[in-house]
């Protein structure tokens, strides 16, 4: 069986609004959105927070959340703020 996999490159300048843009598409996402952080080096709180409520909206539906591209900085920041196990990770 094939998984819908929907990939979203999350923009440096606007994270919140990608994350936005992210959860407000999720229907259309299929099994998995993969969220592509290789360009974000820095996350502020409302990018946070929307990454929360993306990851509570997600795991309401049924659909796995995958970061790629995250970088040292930004997961230690995941981490400290208990994100970190919301999501998975790829390369």
């Amino acid at each position: 069986m094939a998984t819908n996999v929907a990939s979203i490159e999350i923009d440096k300048q606007r994270v919140s609004e990608s994350l936005r843009n992210a959860l407000a598409n999720m229907e259309s996402a299929g099994q998995e959105l993969v969220l592509d952080f290789s360009s974000v080096n820095r996350i502020d709180a409302g990018a946070l927070s929307a990454l929360a409520e993306l990851a509570g909206a997600a795991e309401g539906k049924g659909v796995t959340v995958a970061l790629s591209g995250v970088g040292m900085e930004l997961y230690r920041v995941l981490k400290l703020t208990r994100l970190a196990p919301r999501f998975s990770y790829v390369d």
